[in-house]
């Protein structure tokens, strides 16, 4: 059984802009509950319990939330995609609807098909990634329209990352 939106991890992992889900091959992700999950990650608790169990698309859409396998989850660590945005992410869930954050999320999702389809060197998936997870969206949609001009995107990211306080790196 898959669920609706793969893109979004149960937890609230931002599945879709994961470097592992913008993989060929073997080691490809197919998101949470995406064609192959439970093959990828089978004792995920989050999965078992929210979408196995209750039929839910996101922890956010349980009348527990937050339960106590939340207490684990406070975002210090990272794992091939950040978790600094798990609780915000349920946030938006719960306070806007699985729909307004999905599209939300879209946007993301299309500065992260743009840059990896511009600007890739081979080299820049990981970054682009969080950049794409962890940076306002007006300011991803900037560099990218400034990339027209011929600015180096990795240096309007890194720019944009101090202007609004984040680390453009996982923290393992």
């Amino acid at each position: 059984m898959e669920k609706s939106h793969p893109t979004l991890g149960c937890c609230g992992l931002d599945c879709g802009l994961c470097p592992r889900f913008h993989t060929a091959g073997t080691s490809r992700c197919p998101g949470c509950g995406g064609p192959g999950f439970a093959q990828k990650h089978p004792a995920c608790g989050f999965h078992s319990c929210c979408f196995k169990n209750k039929g839910l698309e996101a922890c956010a859409l349980c009348a527990e939330y937050p339960c106590p396998r939340f207490d684990r989850e406070d975002g210090s660590r990272d794992s091939f995609v950040t978790h600094r945005r798990v609780r915000d992410n349920q946030r938006a869930i719960r306070e806007d609807g699985l729909e307004a954050f999905l599209h939300r999320q879209r946007g993301r999702m299309a500065f992260l098909e743009a840059a990896l389809a511009r600007h890739n060197d081979g080299r820049s998936k990981g970054l682009y990634c969080l950049a794409a997870a962890l940076l306002s969206a007006g300011g991803l949609d900037g560099a990218l329209r400034a990339t027209d001009g011929g600015a180096d995107l990795k240096a309007l990211l890194a720019a944009l990352a101090a202007a609004e306080g984040e680390a453009l790196k996982l923290r393992k």
